[in-house]
Formats: structure tokens, sequence, C-alpha cells
């Protein structure tokens, strides 16, 4: 069992519980707890896959496109920029939906995509496809709420950046409890506990699920693709660079002489030379990764026993009740939060961003310093680019999301 970073007992107890059932075990330094598996947990399975080690928002992940653009060409001054940033800000609300349903300005997110051809829908019981199609037509593109997000970015050379963050909306959210269920004798769609739940794959109900996550993971690409790309168009850029990748799903890999599905729950596959874009908070700087490529055996075995995995974001150390308070129904407020908007206000303000949408519950204060968990990590990562982020577009607080986690 590999443990980057400090972490509460209860995180590495629950570490330690998958690793019962596991063969290998890893948690990232942005680890914290989570149903079942904790987030930035590694596990790898003998032909088996975990229902809940996959999670709820199947193929979330984060997708960075290197524009053409330089900062000047945002404002060649200060002023200048900050206008430019508060006008492209506001179009970007604008025009990309957040939260649930296709509400704003753009209407050519890519619902004929050949993913909805793809023979896997025929796993779905004949009575759910249709409006499940018809659930993921209506939310291909949209970003969500939660921390999901659009930012846009200038890296150590002044280059312009657009990162997103989101996953497969209710699409995946619906496989991963109508397997949730059917793993536990239950119904497709019953309610059912957050238990572990292992498929064999050479099972019906395994084979099924796999087949459906990865198109879950083929729609989340193509949502995160389309919303970066439409932020670019905004800009007026053009696309030189993507760097694309999932950190909730489960890949099926080759690790020293033996074939394991491995399972990353908020955590980043890192082999040598691969690259990511991991995200800090709304008032924190991002970066580009790549997987170590060393020569040093202390290195290379860390990095096996990390399962070629690094983080997926800061980590919270803060829950959201925590951060944000409790409110009743009416909006009165029966526990006060830990963050204020003044708080809030005044961190992003002093980095500069331009903010629409974000609660409390998302502001830098509930989440570690990025810089310290990728420390954490040690050499099996290196940063190839550190992102500043200049603006960033997220739901509003009062935006309701059943899919935000």
């Amino acid at each position: 069992m590999q443990v980057f970073g400090n972490h509460e007992e209860n995180t590495l107890r629950q570490l330690e519980r998958v690793g019962e059932r596991a063969s290998k075990v890893a948690l990232m330094a942005d680890g914290h707890l989570g149903y079942v598996m904790p987030i930035g947990g590694v596990a790898a399975y003998e032909n088996q896959v975990s229902v809940v080690g996959v999670g709820f928002d199947i193929g979330c992940g984060n997708a960075a496109i290197r524009t053409d653009l330089g900062l000047a060409d945002l404002g060649d001054n200060p002023g200048r920029l900050r206008k430019a940033a508060t006008q492209l800000a506001d179009e970007i609300a604008d025009t990309v939906s957040f939260g649930v349903g296709r509400k704003n300005l753009a209407d050519d997110a890519p619902v004929d995509d050949p993913l909805f051809q793809d023979p896997a829908w025929g796993a779905l019981p004949a009575r759910e496809r249709t409006a499940l199609e018809h659930k993921a037509r209506a939310q291909l593109g949209t970003v969500g709420s939660g921390n999901h997000y659009v930012d846009v970015f200038a890296d150590q050379h002044d280059r312009i950046w657009v990162g997103v963050h989101f996953g497969s909306r209710g699409f995946g959210h619906t496989i991963a409890c109508g397997f949730l269920a059917l793993g536990q004798g239950a119904a497709w769609g019953a309610r059912v506990p957050e238990r572990e739940v292992l498929l064999d794959l050479d099972s019906a109900l395994g084979n099924d699920y796999w087949h459906l996550m990865n198109l879950a993971g083929r729609y989340a690409y193509a949502g995160r693709e389309w919303v970066a790309r439409k932020v670019v168009s905004l800009l007026g850029g053009k696309e030189l660079e993507l760097v694309h990748n999932h950190h909730n799903f489960a890949w099926r890999e080759t690790h020293g002489s033996a074939e394991w599905i491995v399972v990353r729950k908020g955590a980043t596959p890192a082999f040598p030379g691969q690259t990511s874009f991991v995200g800090g908070s709304m008032g924190d700087d991002a970066v580009i990764l790549r997987g170590a490529v060393s020569r040093d055996a202390a290195t290379e075995a860390l990095q096996r026993a990390a399962l070629f995995s690094t983080v997926h974001g800061a980590g919270r150390v803060m829950s959201r009740t925590q951060a944000a308070g409790k409110r009743n129904r009416r909006g009165k407020v029966l526990s006060p939060g830990r963050v204020s908007y003044d708080m809030m206000r005044d961190w992003v303000n002093e980095k500069g961003v331009v903010l629409r949408g974000g609660g409390l519950d998302e502001s830098p204060h509930v989440y570690r310093r990025l810089p310290d968990v990728l420390r954490a990590q040690g050499d099996t990562i290196e940063v190839v680019h550190t992102l500043r982020p200049l603006i960033v577009v997220m739901a509003g607080a009062e935006e309701w999301d059943p899919y935000k986690d």
C-alpha cells in the first residue's frame, strides 16, 4: 500500500478496507474520504471492476487546450486585460450551460456524435434506453456545478490556455446507479446503499457495465472537448495542443507481467511521458504535468507502487457543509459556515481572477495548496507548465444539480 502525503485516519482506514479486496492499492497526496473508496485512491483488481470505485461521475476529468494567443492579445496593459477578461467571462457564462439542462446560447453541441450509435447502448434495459439517450443528448456539453468549471489561463510564457473539468453528467450517474443496484440484487433504478460492488468482467453483468462505462468515458471526452473548443472560439484563438485525461475511470493495464483492471477514483494516470492537466482551485494556479521519465531505480519503484498515478487536483480539507454552512429550504441559516463571501472575494481578487459563479463550498479556503500535494508526489511527476487563472466560470451557488459530485 503506497500512500503519498498526510491523511486523516478515516481516509487511511477506508483505503485499507479497499486493499482487503484489491490486489494493490495506493493513495495520492490530494486524497480524502469518499464513498467506499477514498478520493485520490487507486486499486488494481484481477478481472474485476468496482462500480463505486469508478464512482457516480464516470469519466470525470480535465481537458486543457493551448491556444495560439498570448496575454498581449487579450490586453496590452492591465486595465485593458481586466476589461477583456470581464467581457470574456460574461460571454462564456452566457454561452456555456452550467448546472442542469441546456439553457444558454450555444446550440451546436455534438448531439449526433457517433457515440450514440455505439452497440453498448443495447446493454441498457429496453424501457430505460430511450429516456437515457434523450437525457444524454440534452446534457452533452453542459458543465454541471460543484467543482466543475471552465477556466482561461496564462502559462509561464504568457500563452493562453483554456481548461475544463467535468464528467459524464446524468448519463454516467444513471449507469453507475443502475449497476450499483443490479450488483446488489435489486432492480435497475432501485435506491440502494453505496456499498462495494465488484463485477467480474467475465460475467454478463460485468461485461455490460464495462462497455457502458467506456461509453460514458467517450461521452465525457466529447463533452469536454466541445466546451473547451467553444471557449477557444469565443477567445478568437486556434488550438495548438490538447491535454486530456479522465480521473474517475477504470483501465485494463499491464504492470510488470500481470494484467490488471486499475480503478482510479480522483486520481490521474501518469505513465512516463504521459501529460495531464491538474487544477488547483478558483484562486490558485493549475499545472500541466508529465509522468517522470527516470532511470533512477527509487523513482521507478515509487511510480510502480503508485500504479503510475498522480493527483487529480489539490484535494479538499473542508466539506461543503463545513465551508458554506447549512440552510433550510427558505434560506434561513441553520449553522454558519467557516468561509464567508468576503473571504472568497478577497482571495480571488488578490489573485486577479475574474470569477463568475462559484459558491462558498468551492472557495480556495476549502482546498489544500496544489504545490504542496505535488511536492508530496516526489519525483514521480514533472511540472511542464504552470497556469495562472485569469477567468473562472462555474455554476452559481444557487444552482441545483444532482450530478455535481
